[in-house]
């Protein structure tokens, strides 16, 4: 069957690069999972929001179990769909999902009671089940996850089809989970539909390739580590002769360790009941382990294309300044930065306003950098930076203090003090970074201004690999 991706449908004449969500193909599915565990290291709103209702439910259905209401607790797990409305999963052909149906729930309810993660208290969060029981992987906790915070996804989704003009049919049900009252209630609301039904945008941000929590990473470099400790502890070392000819006692090899103690979820277990703080090690390392996909890896996976730099660059250098054509600019603008700065940067927000609607914010994007300047910002220099508000002025003048005054009047505790002004470049850049730099010291913000010339040259870095943004780190540099 032809693949018909998000963007051929609704001919919004982007590719994967400069959209927010992934791409999928809506016939089928594309071999991408949501990740419980890539939900937690967005410090945005929205993924606050997700956590909490994914901590909500899986504590509901932990305590169901534990206190011995059963019949609580297959309601819950029944009532987990087949997410066909992502297209994400392995599903083969027409989007099927592999969701809880009746006899997965009993299925899944089943390994929960009887499995000693749950009656000992050790499990907390969803994606520990997939280090311990049986029958549950990447695709099964991304089934799972998608239900539960589908009442955020269908808000994601909405934005952007307000965003992009991709029409919503009103009145289609969907199942979310209301964690006020612990309960699943249907709901009817607005979404786009395809030919295999309703359609649910996902941001491109959560996805993984595998997921962040894997039963084989923490058996090889966890599990088994432990047990050679317990082995040396034990007198059972190994003799290893030094050069000088001296004997010296050292821990088994990991390869023997395993033919004595076995491998998968249940040694996974066993050991972990024995010493619990190797899960809570391997969740404090979660975040250096998860890395968002970047432009290649998503490509890779939806056979899709990577950017055209020069083409989106040249969209933006091909808008004739002046105010006619603001919107114009500030559109190819949009497309630049968000296929420029992802990684670091997602979620882009377009008119975002605040202050109850009295402001407007031409673009603003969340702060994931994992390296890099915007890292570098939090991180070291701890400027408030969790948004990033980017104003497009298509002048053709030269930007005087009022420009500045209107991006600084936007920046907040809450939204951050760092921004971005795109401009065409007239009049005297000297000056402009001058003023920059009053506004630094007045304690107003950070601008970091960008025209023309600028943009190529954050272009040119980027064709050749360079993510650091070091032109960045340069401008920053001089108006501080």
């Amino acid at each position: 069957m032809t693949v018909q991706r998000v963007s051929d449908l609704f001919a919004l004449g982007r590719t994967q690069p400069t959209l927010e969500f992934i791409d999928v193909d809506t016939h089928g599915d594309t071999r991408l999972f949501i990740d419980p565990s890539a939900l937690k290291n967005l410090d945005s709103v929205w993924g606050d929001e997700c956590v909490d209702l994914l901590q909500n439910f899986f504590s509901a259905v932990l305590a169901a179990i534990r206190s011995g209401a059963d019949a609580q607790a297959r309601y819950l797990l029944a009532s987990l769909s087949e997410p066909n409305d992502t297209h994400l999963g392995l599903s083969r052909g027409q989007a099927k999902g592999s969701g809880m149906g009746s006899g997965l729930a009993r299925e899944m309810w089943d390994a929960l009671r009887n499995s000693q993660a749950v009656t000992s208290g050790l499990l907390s969060d969803l994606e520990d089940t997939i280090l311990f029981i049986d029958h549950i992987g990447h695709d099964r906790i991304s089934d799972i996850t998608t239900n539960i915070i589908r009442g955020p996804l269908v808000e994601f989704t909405q934005d952007v089809c307000g965003y992009y003009g991709i029409p919503m049919q009103s009145g289609v049900a969907v199942r979310v989970w209301d964690s006020r009252n612990g309960t699943w209630r249907q709901k009817f609301t607005d979404l786009p539909m395809t030919s295999t039904g309703r359609l649910l945008l996902v941001p491109k941000e959560i996805v993984r390739a595998r997921g962040n929590f894997d039963p084989g990473s923490y058996y090889q470099h966890y599990i088994l580590p432990y047990y050679q400790d317990v082995e040396y502890n034990a007198g059972r070392g190994m003799v290893r002769i030094l050069r000088n000819g001296r004997r010296t006692v050292v821990p088994p090899t990991k390869k023997s360790v395993q033919h004595r103690y076995g491998r998968g979820k249940k040694v996974n277990l066993d050991a972990t009941l024995q010493d619990p703080t190797l899960l809570e090690r391997y969740r404090a390392d979660a975040p250096r382990r998860d890395s968002i996909l970047d432009h290649t890896e998503i490509a890779a996976k939806t056979s899709g294309v990577v950017p055209n730099w020069d083409a989106l660059l040249q969209a933006v250098l091909d808008v004739p300044p002046g105010r006619p054509d603001a919107d114009a600019y500030e559109v190819a603008i949009e497309k630049l930065l968000t296929a420029l700065f992802y990684p670091a940067l997602g979620f882009p927000k377009r008119q975002h306003r605040t202050h109850q609607g009295r402001k407007r914010i031409d673009i603003t994007y969340t702060n994931l950098a994992e390296r890099g300047f915007f890292a570098w910002l939090h991180r070291v220099q701890k400027v408030a930076c969790g948004q990033i508000a980017v104003e497009c002025k298509n002048y053709s003048k030269e930007l005087g203090n009022p420009e500045l005054d209107q991006l600084t009047g936007r920046f907040g505790v809450n939204r951050g003090f760092v921004g971005i002004l795109c401009h065409r470049g007239f009049g005297d850049k000297a000056l402009l970074i001058e003023r920059c730099r009053d506004a630094v010291s007045d304690g107003r913000g950070y601008v970091l201004i960008l025209d023309d010339d600028d943009l190529r040259e954050l272009v040119e870095q980027r064709k050749k690999g360079e993510t650091d943004f070091a032109f960045l780190l340069a401008r920053f540099q001089q108006i501080i």
